[in-house]
């Protein structure tokens, strides 16, 4: 008996199945022949991205809501005499916009990127069809502007940004810009340098004349604020221990009393504590001597 209802048990479920397919031998076949015929797609439909670079104004909100980072957005800030223009809605840009590219390799197609953007100048379409053999290939560069326009935006913005760094600077109380100018023309930055103490600022060649001069001037502080921290700490230690420090070297004091008796024609006062200092370090060596 198990082998009978093993058998009817095969048969029923066969008829079963072809209960549901054998009506479908009648019927006319449904597939579409693509790509000759196409379906319309939905009017929602979320594929590849589209920027309207015209009414693009940087602000960089698609690219902070993209989730996987497909979006790359670079600008350059607007100068007097240069403005990118307005937008469809007369909103005036203040930003050029250098690079925006769209890794669509990377998109999740999620729409994600439209919702913030207030000039809604990207929007997904219903473009489906870009397989590409090379995946560089997927990597979208929307820009109008021709590489040679980028560098120059660029060079203005950076133009720009060190015009308006001289002024405030001028404001606070620095060096006025016209002034600085011909004093970084020479290499005067280097010859300050060997006034610190031992600390020096490397001025690259052919930088800007308005940033050798601050830093030239940055140098001279550096010396003054050494300078002053040495007579300081001079002062206020007590004369045994200067004394104490010096006698170590005592058999190399004419060599260093040289350049200070060279320099005591400046300041009068300078041979008086030499030759006091001379009779100490003596009086130090005989004690020594002694015991």
């Amino acid at each position: 008996m198990s082998i009978l209802s093993d058998i009817w048990d095969g048969v029923r479920t066969t008829l079963v199945g072809l209960k549901i397919t054998v009506p479908y031998i009648w019927k006319k076949p449904v597939t579409g022949m693509y790509p000759h015929e196409r379906l319309d797609l939905p009017e929602r439909v979320r594929n590849r991205l589209y920027v309207n670079m015209d009414d693009c104004i940087g602000c960089d909100q698609c690219s902070r809501a993209c989730p996987v980072n497909c979006i790359t957005i670079e600008t350059a800030k607007a100068v007097d005499g240069d403005s990118p223009g307005v937008t469809s809605n007369g909103k005036k840009k203040a930003l050029w916009v250098t690079r925006f590219d769209i890794d669509i390799a990377k998109c999740c197609y999620c729409g994600l990127c439209t919702f913030p953007c207030p000039t809604e100048c990207i929007k997904m379409t219903d473009v489906f069809e870009f397989a590409e053999q090379e995946r560089n290939n997927l990597i979208y560069n929307y820009i109008t502007l021709t590489p040679e326009e980028v560098q120059e935006k660029v060079a203005m913005e950076k133009a720009g940004d060190a015009a308006v760094l001289a002024r405030k600077t001028a404001a606070k109380g620095g060096a006025p810009a016209p002034a600085a100018a011909p004093a970084a023309a020479a290499p005067a930055p280097a010859a300050a340098a060997p006034a610190s103490a031992g600390q020096k600022l490397h001025v690259p060649p052919g930088t800007d004349p308005e940033k050798a001069a601050k830093i030239a001037e940055l140098q001279a502080r550096m010396a003054a604020a050494a300078a002053k921290r040495q007579a300081e700490s001079a002062a206020s230690k007590p004369a045994a221990a200067v004394v104490a420090e010096a006698a170590p070297e005592a058999a190399a004091a004419p060599v260093q009393a040289a350049p200070a008796a060279a320099s005591a024609e400046d300041d009068p006062g300078k041979e008086a504590r030499i030759a006091a200092w001379k009779e100490k370090i003596a009086a130090l060596k005989r004690e020594r001597g002694e015991s």
